[in-house]
């Protein structure tokens, strides 16, 4: 998560408008923060809480031009770069470790912020982690507020997001307003914790099914991982919650296999093939990890996504053995698929499609299209 250090050189600086306007505030200075000024804030109650502050308008042409410009740099660091808005960017820097030699993601992030800097003449704040999320809220401790030593860059490193969100407060989780924080406080959930210490079935019966599954994801770190490019459809994904958590390799196997025989026949109905396997499993105790591998060319067979889709499983069980909650397999970098003439040039490789496998592929989808999904469908999974 990128995002531009505090709003100029003004101490007390309000971005939004004028004294006399109705508008809401933009951005403000960490000084006018530390009178209560708060983005989306009326200009009129910012100005009560600081009245001494400057007001200046929104540029807007000269904001879409910076905007653009630090885009650029962004874009030259990570092969995925995702604006949440014109001064907020994700970046999905997975697979790209060879790249950085293996550095840690902190040092390369530092050399993003220095280029930024260098190429555009603004700072910006950089956060690091497994998923939205993590990565929104460590952006908010990388930040270099007054009284702070933080120098730009936050970065958690996995199997530290618990501790990490220990620390906030559910105010400052993203997506909690003033009525939900309202609510939370008259049933005595104020921080992170007091969500973790609370009963599921109780958060349930007092928030309602919806809002409680929600914010028990947030408090246990569970955001969206990917990070979608503009343009065309970029990933397509399926998972499964399981009603009773799963222990061995052969029932995750087997539920694997179902999601990939779906996420398959969906690739090729869209007209798509996929160069990225992505395998997800979160633990019981919602811990959530992932696994992924980039083949040198894009692939559409049930036979070839499920051999790597199996390898990548394996290698997050060998990492971690615990009963697990949910799976699921994600297809990313999508290009156009196959046409119906098309050889196979790889049969060579396991990992790529070959003649054959495109030619059972093209079957299988004749005979569902025929008869139905569960026309035809792997032996291994008959006795569902």
């Amino acid at each position: 998560m990128v995002d531009p250090d505090g709003a100029g050189k003004a101490k007390l600086l309000i971005v939004g408008g004028t004294r006399e306007s109705r508008g809401v505030v933009c951005s403000a200075s960490y000084e006018a923060r530390q009178y209560g000024v708060r983005s989306a804030m009326p200009i009129a109650r910012a100005l009560k809480l600081c009245p001494k502050a400057m007001c200046v308008p929104v540029p807007g042409k000269e904001c879409s031009r910076i905007s653009k410009a630090i885009r650029a740099v962004l874009g030259r660091y990570a092969p995925v770069v995702s604006a949440a808005s014109v001064d907020e960017w994700y970046l999905d820097l997975s697979g790209t470790e060879a790249v950085y030699h293996d550095e840690p993601l902190r040092d390369t992030a530092h050399r993003i912020r220095a280029a930024v800097k260098a190429e555009t003449g603004f700072r910006v704040s950089i956060g690091g982690g497994t998923n939205r999320l993590i990565a929104k809220l460590a952006v908010e401790r990388a930040k270099p507020k007054p009284g702070t030593m933080a120098d730009g860059v936050h970065v958690v490193a996995p199997g530290d997001e618990a501790a990490f969100l220990a620390t906030f407060t559910l105010a400052e989780l993203p997506m909690v307003g003033p009525k939900f924080q309202a609510k939370l406080a008259s049933l005595g959930l104020v921080s992170v914790p007091d969500v973790l210490q609370r009963d599921i079935r109780l958060l349930r019966a007092q928030l309602g099914t919806r809002a409680a599954d929600w914010l028990w994801d947030r408090a246990h770190g569970i955001g969206d991982t990917e990070v979608a490019g503009r343009g065309a459809q970029k990933s397509m994904s399926r998972d499964e919650t399981f009603p009773v958590d799963l222990v061995t390799d052969e029932d995750l196997e087997r539920e694997l296999l179902k999601l990939v025989t779906r996420a398959a026949s969906d690739l090729r109905k869209s007209g798509h093939a996929a160069r990225t396997i992505v395998v997800k499993l979160r633990d019981n105790d919602f811990r959530t990890r992932s696994a992924r591998r980039t083949l040198p060319e894009a692939v559409v067979t049930d036979r070839v996504i499920m051999s790597v889709a199996t390898d990548l499983l394996r290698q997050l069980r060998r990492t971690r053995r615990m009963p697990a909650r949910l799976i699921g397999v994600a297809l990313s970098g999508l290009r156009d698929g196959p046409g119906a003439d098309q050889p196979g040039l790889f049969d060579a490789d396991e990992h790529l499609d070959s003649a054959r496998d495109l030619a059972i592929a093209r079957t299988v989808d004749r005979v569902r299209e025929k008869f139905g999904a569960r026309g035809i469908i792997p032996g291994a999974l008959l006795k569902d």
